[in-house]
């Protein structure tokens, strides 16, 4: 390393936000850009530990230390040809990983673990600021073609990453637009939809060909994809959401986070007038079920929309502020978090079960929950009702973000009578390979919802599968 003391003389310093007044009043990133100065002195903490726990945690195995010692020296292309060299997309996983290599960093110990996500989206952007990303396609063809369907980060990963290696990619994308979860499901404050579009460009201009408004299964048969392309990846994420079947839920106002959240998305991209979104939360008092990730953003959103109040509940118990001795580093950690659509005023409840929806003719007015508590019985926790708990919680519009349960099976997956496991995944080899010959599948869809950089690292490890197959075929 440059600076094997640069921890003991500098203090972690964050980029920051812009101010909540100014932010909820749009829909544009909310993190702010620390100079180029103070990025590679933040660099310059990264202490030559030895064992670089921040690499051994990260899915698609980054070399921190490597490009973190890069860009304290100011080689930021040197640096970028090290990120680049595991990570196909550092300009979305530094924007909306939730950084489990900084929950291994050995100064998270002290609670000051080097800036390695904001680190890294700084060297990406400087990357293309000045030029080192630009269109690089295979110098050669082999002939064989590949379809994936799905364009989200797993697909564009295994998309990338076959191109790469000179095969003939065609991706479909259902949507009207290409980039799966990453172009519908995050919300523009936290990923702009010009960082996606600029990268699907890029991949374009490599010799990637990308289909819109093509659904796999209906639009274009899987008897078809089999018989046009000598390899499948499918990479259709896990859309199906958990449900809430509890009295109440077929009353109006009550919607699931992703169908409220690809709204707004289209409405800030122009491609749904803002009189067509029958899913708003102005004026209204609004209630999210789920603590997750979805959850928070359906709040950030629901503010921005003008939302009267807005309350999130969340059936499991209220996070330690600090590691539980289970819970050691490097470990992720698992305490409260607090993002920022969180700062922005909501208000927060955990332990409260669904009992029912309360609702005025048709329409819904509130929640009626109670209280739980989750006690250890064997080694497993079992939740209990707390008698006398239960309260109504008024809401004119209910979100459910309670997470996803599997990948779509209708269509695609059904046509081809694809074998899927208990949890109806679909069912992969170590080699992503799935029941059908020349089939395989990456991301959500074979390992259940998951992280962005998870879809990212399978993406990448299931183009590599691909590759040996189509050698051997």
């Amino acid at each position: 390393m440059g600076d094997i003391t640069g921890f003991l003389k500098i203090k972690r310093k964050e980029a920051g936000n812009r101010p909540v007044h100014e932010r909820i009043c749009d829909f544009s990133e909310i993190e702010q850009i620390l100079n180029s100065e103070d990025r590679m002195l933040q660099a310059s903490r990264c202490m030559d530990c030895g064992v670089p726990f921040c690499h051994w945690i990260c899915p698609v195995d980054n070399l921190i230390p490597e490009w973190n010692d890069l860009l304290y020296k100011g080689d930021w292309k040197g640096a970028y040809a090290r990120l680049a060299a595991t990570n196909n997309f550092p300009e979305f996983t530094g924007r909306i990983c939730p950084a489990l290599c900084e929950h291994a960093c050995v100064l998270s110990i002290n609670d000051e673990p080097v800036t390695i996500r904001e680190n890294e989206v700084a060297i990406a952007e400087r990357a293309f600021a000045e030029g080192y990303v630009r269109p690089c396609p295979p110098s050669a063809r082999t002939g064989k073609k590949v379809a994936v369907i799905g364009s989200g980060p797993a697909g564009m990963a295994a998309a990338d990453q076959l191109n790469k290696l000179g095969h003939l990619v065609t991706i479909f994308e259902k949507s009207d637009a290409a980039g799966g979860l990453l172009r519908y499901g995050i919300p523009d404050f936290k990923l702009s939809k010009v960082t996606v579009d600029r990268r699907l460009d890029l991949m374009k201009k490599e010799g990637i060909t990308i289909l819109t408004g093509v659904e796999a299964g209906r639009d274009i048969t899987g008897k078809e994809l089999l018989e046009q392309f000598d390899a499948v990846c499918i990479a259709i994420g896990a859309m199906k959401p958990r449900d809430l079947n509890v009295e109440g839920r077929e009353l109006s106002g009550i919607h699931f986070a992703m169908d409220f959240l690809v709204n707004q998305n289209k409405v800030n991209a122009g491609r749904m007038p803002q009189s067509e979104n029958t899913i708003t939360a102005e004026g209204k008092r609004v209630i999210v079920i789920g603590g997750g990730d979805t959850g928070s953003d359906c709040v950030g959103t629901a503010i921005r929309q003008k939302a009267l109040s807005v309350r999130q509940i969340e059936i499991l118990p209220k996070p330690p502020q600090q590691r539980d001795v289970n819970n050691p580093w490097p470990y992720f950690a698992k305490i409260l978090k607090t993002s920022t659509s969180h700062e922005e005023g909501c208000e927060r409840f955990w332990s409260l079960s669904t009992k029912k929806f309360a609702g005025d003719g048709n329409r819904v007015t509130g929640v009626v929950v109670e209280e739980v508590e989750w006690v250890s019985e064997n080694g497993r926790y079992e939740m209990r009702a707390i008698p006398g708990t239960e309260k109504t919680m008024e809401a004119d519009l209910v979100l459910l973000a309670m997470g996803f349960v599997h990948p779509v099976t209708e269509g695609l997956l059904s046509e081809l009578n694809i074998e899927l496991d208990n949890r109806k995944n679909i069912r992969t080899g170590q080699d992503h390979s799935t029941s059908i010959p020349k089939v395989f599948a990456a991301g959500d869809s074979a390992s259940g919802a998951s992280l962005v950089v998870n879809a990212i690292a399978s993406g990448r490890r299931a183009a590599e599968a691909i590759n040996r197959f189509l050698k051997t075929s």
